[in-house]
């Protein structure tokens, strides 16, 4: 089976956001994306993972997006950090991945 390259972009931040993160994501070109609870402790203090945090929107969520292309990642990455983390808690970062059905991914697939 064939293996490509791609690029996946997290994104870990404040629930009450996602629908806004979801908009920016699909409006870059993304067919799809992962969302999960998201807890931990950073520069703005501890977060629980609690199914009932979830729902309430005081819980982190972890977005993950795969693109084909380098650039649509970085768009993607950079449109986060600049519009959101000035005023929600948050990180960005990106990861080469290798995926195994580049047809779920044709939009955002560069040969």
């Amino acid at each position: 089976m064939d293996h490509f390259k791609a690029t996946k972009v997290v994104i870990i931040t404040e629930q009450m956001i996602l629908d806004q993160v979801a908009h920016l994501i699909e409006n870059a070109g993304a067919r799809g994306y992962t969302v999960t609870p998201a807890g931990g402790k950073g520069s703005r203090g501890v977060r629980s993972t609690g199914r009932a945090a979830v729902i309430d929107g005081f819980s982190n969520v972890k977005i993950e997006v795969i693109t084909g292309s380098k650039e649509a990642a970085n768009r993607i990455a950079d449109e986060v950090t600049e519009r959101f983390f000035d005023h929600y808690s948050g990180i960005t970062y990106l990861e080469e991945v290798e995926i195994l059905r580049q047809d779920k991914f044709a939009l955002l697939i560069q040969s």
